[in-house]
């Protein structure tokens, strides 16, 4: 792309134009850096803007949050950024103060020459000193030397990130500057850590990424919990050791969340499904993205749990509840929010809940209750993540293992996605008319009898108050 076709692309970008009027206006002289000459380039949608300012950048925040008519605020005491927002919330403008005296300067301390371009915000040739949009062309990362690195270790993650979201490699250099730098992965703050890892794990390249990351070192210096299940052996059941099967899950799962896949494997509830696995959960990811964390953490706990027995059978048994205490110390190292701790620590501890339900066929209303019961908040989410479990594992017998599991998940699909929708069932009567008819006090034993009538409204055994009190009463004399 020549430099008027850079320039053409740029001014497509309403934020850029609302931008570059503004700033004109108040005598602010800014250069559009990094991502978005990177994107424009690359003929990628531009939504979000980096720009770096001369001069005072609250001020230029000032002129931005007028242009983009949203809130603004300050992103970095220490390096005086601020972010402003489009009023619609739809694209972000990120404004930094030159890092050196000059333009040039400033990209000198960038991290890589893909990153390391500008474009003058009131229009202009572009700034390309290290060869950005060669290696763009070329589908090169290279680093700008072992300074890059020096400066901040998060960069090694970022690379892998970028590697992911563009489908380009790091040049035999970088490759070796990354490695060398990894094991520093430790200092950068948590939440920087999640943030490029978010980013990682939904990109199109996401499994190719965590590969590169391993082979580099740089998944162990960020989680190295999950390096740690490289070379785990498995039983005859698993073609792979755990850190390859968990590759394979994360790739059927990135498949199984494309609808058409979907319809293929749930019918017509896919179109269900893909509405409630698009809502927003946490940490700006959907249910959806979650569903990517849970294929990565879900046998995380297999390297503390694995045994060998005389037969010489390898088992992991309590991996599943290992697996969510584990995912809470990780996530809270990450600093991410509780209710994403908490759901991805639910797909892991029960993931393996539909499956024991194909020793079970033919499935009564008890049987789907009870596995709704116990996976509550997460039982869309889980049963489509045991697919992808049950789809990565090719060992002994796996053709019709995955048959029967598959015939289980799409009889549990359709309850999931009504208990989802509705909410757990209720007791016919309530607590205290419960206790009056029976003559008992509240306590344990009247929750344990609630308990047992919501299951019983569910499956039909007693759906009107009289039959609920008539069931707590042979329930409580120990006739059933």
């Amino acid at each position: 792309m020549n430099a008027g076709d850079l320039e053409g692309a740029l001014a497509r970008s309403p934020a850029t134009v609302a931008l570059r009027d503004s700033f004109a206006a108040a005598g602010i002289e800014a250069w559009l850096v990094g991502g978005v000459v990177r994107d424009a380039l690359l003929g990628r949608p531009l939504a979000d803007v980096d720009l770096a300012v001369a001069g005072d950048p609250e001020q230029a925040a000032r002129a931005a949050a007028r242009a983009l008519g949203g809130p603004r605020f300050a992103l970095s005491e220490r390096f005086g950024g601020w972010r402003v927002l489009s009023r619609e919330r739809t694209a972000a403008c990120d404004i930094s103060p030159l890092q050196g005296a000059t333009i040039a300067a400033d990209l000198a301390q960038r991290d890589f020459t893909v990153n390391a371009l500008a474009v003058p915000l009131a229009g202009g040739p572009p700034l390309d000193p290290f060869g950005g949009a060669a290696d763009l062309a070329a589908g090169r990362l290279r680093a700008l030397g072992a300074a890059a690195y020096d400066s901040d270790p998060l960069r090694t993650l970022r690379l892998v990130r970028l590697a992911a979201e563009l489908g380009m490699a790091p040049d035999a250099e970088t490759e070796r500057l990354t490695a060398a730098a990894a094991p520093r992965l430790t200092e950068p703050a948590g939440e920087r850590v999640f943030g490029e890892l978010r980013r990682l794990l939904t990109a199109p390249g996401a499994v190719a990424g965590l590969a590169l990351a391993h082979r580099l070192g740089v998944l162990a210096g960020a989680l190295p919990e999950i390096a740690a299940l490289d070379g785990v052996e498995q039983s005859r059941y698993h073609h792979l050791d755990v850190l390859g099967h968990t590759f394979a899950v994360l790739e059927e799962q990135i498949e199984l969340l494309a609808p058409d896949r979907l319809e293929e494997l749930f019918g017509d509830a896919a179109a269900e499904l893909v509405a409630v696995l698009a809502e927003p959960l946490a940490d700006d990811l959907t249910r959806a993205g979650a569903l990517r964390f849970g294929a990565l953490f879900h046998d995380v706990a297999k390297p503390a749990t694995r045994a060998v027995g005389d037969q010489g059978r390898v088992t992991f048994h309590g991996h599943d509840v290992a697996g969510e205490e584990l995912i809470g110390r990780i996530f809270g190292r990450l600093r991410t929010s509780e209710r994403l701790r908490v759901h991805v620590g639910a797909l892991a501890r029960h993931h393996l809940a539909a499956g024991f339900l194909v020793h079970e066929r033919p499935l009564g209303p008890a049987d789907v209750y009870g596995y709704l019961d116990r996976c509550g908040a997460v039982a869309v989410d889980v049963t489509v993540l045991s697919c992808a479990d049950r789809l990565a594992t090719r060992g002994r017998k796996a053709e019709p293992a995955i048959a029967a599991h598959l015939e289980v998940a799409r009889e549990l699909i359709g309850p999931a996605l009504r208990w989802h929708a509705e909410g757990p069932p209720r007791a016919p009567v309530r607590g205290d008319e419960l206790a009056a008819a029976l003559g008992i006090e509240p306590g344990p034993q009247l929750g344990r009898l609630m308990g047992r009538l919501a299951e019983a409204a569910y499956t039909g055994e007693a759906v009107t108050p009289d039959q609920a009190v008539a069931l707590g009463r042979r329930l409580l004399a120990g006739d059933c």
